[in-house]
């Protein structure tokens, strides 16, 4: 019996522990953390023999193969241990995937793509078709796997899942855009960070298909230095395309083997350039999976956006409040602030990952009143923006930044939790800090 071991108990780690199992590996999970107690229940009414707080060496050696968390960078000792006695080590995105005969979609990209996975599971729910979604977002690919049988998978992808794969091969890859992120995983290399969200397409054929957003310059340089086996279909907001997806006179047109789909727009639920982008990828991938016009239309209409991205929470005495707390980075920041057509108080701040805040200057320059710093560390945050707005106020906790926005903000302004950065320092993850504001919010 092949011994499996996997690395880090969170929801990718215990759904991949479960798969192994229903395959007959004899199945060891590892948690240098504490376990979750929901996962914990999932092991013990398993069977499954865990070990938290350290990772055994004896044990974990002995394995024929490992599956690690993404959370779990491959520089730490263990699996620099793995590496040199040659034991393989992949993602749970390459195990489960040899499970399952279901067509594979992967979305990738610095921003957008959980808005597009979300969006692209509506459209196929809604068009009929049987799928399920996972990855990044929502329950665990291989649990899916072990637990259903689902025709479509809509996956979100990070980087840190691609660069454990080797054979996984979508038949419909998605990469949303290209802008820095988690340099601090990648040397603060921008072109290793590039090469990692290409790893989607590499070993795709030519019977699959590679969407992308035309529009962004990294995309198009990477593509026009490398060979691509799968069919390109580029998406544009700004200009027309002869194959591929773009935007015309408030309506979607997708153009593919030499026949054309149109539909207004007008009506559709999610503002703003980004989430045009997000629809029209996620439109070409339903069209693709013959999802009816009509029905991804109406799914456009009534598709409301995903928890803790540009999410309306409540106004209070005339001032919107808004959590946006899945900005993780500087370019889904700025998106945030592109959209929002009223003087704004940003919340701002968190663990910096290489940001440069540059690209923010004239944005925040034209629209932001006030900056509400919320984070251990705000140097960055305080000298490039101090000068250019009249308030800046560092603060320690979501609580405290509500209460200090509230008392800034006036009659038609926007309180926005936008941080531009990661949320550890003061919070689990960007979920908990979203939630956090959230009920500060309510408690004005």
């Amino acid at each position: 019996m092949n011994k499996l071991v996997v690395l880090g108990a969170g929801e990718s780690g215990v759904g991949t522990a479960v798969l192994a199992q229903q395959q007959g590996y004899e199945v060891f999970v590892s948690d240098r953390g504490v376990i979750a107690d929901r996962y914990k229940k999932v092991l013990v009414q398993h069977q499954l023999p865990y070990e938290e707080g350290l990772h055994s060496i004896p044990k974990i050696s002995k394995a024929d193969l490992v599956v690690k968390s993404p959370g779990i960078p491959d520089e730490v000792p263990v699996v620099q241990y793995l590496l040199s006695r040659q034991i393989p080590v992949v993602s749970e995105i390459e195990f489960a995937a040899g499970f399952s005969s279901a067509v594979m979609v992967g979305i990738t990209g610095s921003n957008g793509k959980t808005t597009t996975t979300a969006l692209l599971y509506h459209l196929l729910k809604r068009g009929g078709i049987c799928a399920g979604m996972g990855g990044n977002i929502g329950d665990s690919f291989a649990g899916q796997v072990a637990s259903s049988h689902f025709d479509v998978h809509v996956l979100e992808l990070s980087s840190f899942q691609l660069d454990g794969i080797d054979k996984f091969a979508p038949h419909i890859a998605i990469i949303t855009n290209i802008t820095p992120d988690h340099l601090d995983r990648y040397d603060y290399d921008f072109d290793k960070y590039t090469e990692a969200k290409f790893r989607i397409t590499k070993n795709q054929t030519e019977s699959d298909f590679l969407i992308y957003d035309h529009d962004d310059p990294v995309i198009r340089k990477w593509l026009s230095d490398h060979k691509v086996r799968a069919t390109l279909l580029p998406f544009s907001t700004e200009e027309a395309l002869e194959t591929g997806a773009f935007l015309q006179d408030e309506k979607i047109v997708i153009n593919h083997h030499q026949k054309q789909i149109s539909m207004d727009i007008k009506t559709q639920v999610l503002t703003g350039k980004h989430n045009q982008k997000n629809a029209l990828a996620a439109s070409m991938a339903a069209a693709l999976l013959h999802v009816r016009k009509s029905a991804i239309k109406e799914s456009l209409e009534n598709f409301e956006g995903v928890e803790h991205r540009m999410e309306k929470v409540k106004l209070v005495n005339k001032v919107q409040y808004i959590n946006d707390s899945k900005a993780t980075n500087v370019n889904a920041a700025y998106y945030a602030l592109e959209t929002l057509r009223t003087p704004i108080v940003w919340i701002v701040g968190g663990v910096d990952k290489g940001n440069d805040y540059m690209e923010l200057m004239s944005l925040v320059r034209e629209k932001v009143k006030a900056i509400v710093c919320l984070g251990i560390d705000n140097q960055k945050i305080l000298q490039t923006f101090s000068g250019l707005v009249d308030l800046v106020v560092e603060t320690a906790g979501a609580e405290e930044a509500v209460k200090v926005a509230a008392s800034v903000a006036e009659k038609g302004d926007t309180v926005l939790l936008s941080p531009a950065c990661a949320s550890f320092d003061l919070f689990e993850n960007y979920e908990d800090r979203g939630h956090k504001f959230k009920q500060a919010v309510s408690a004005l």
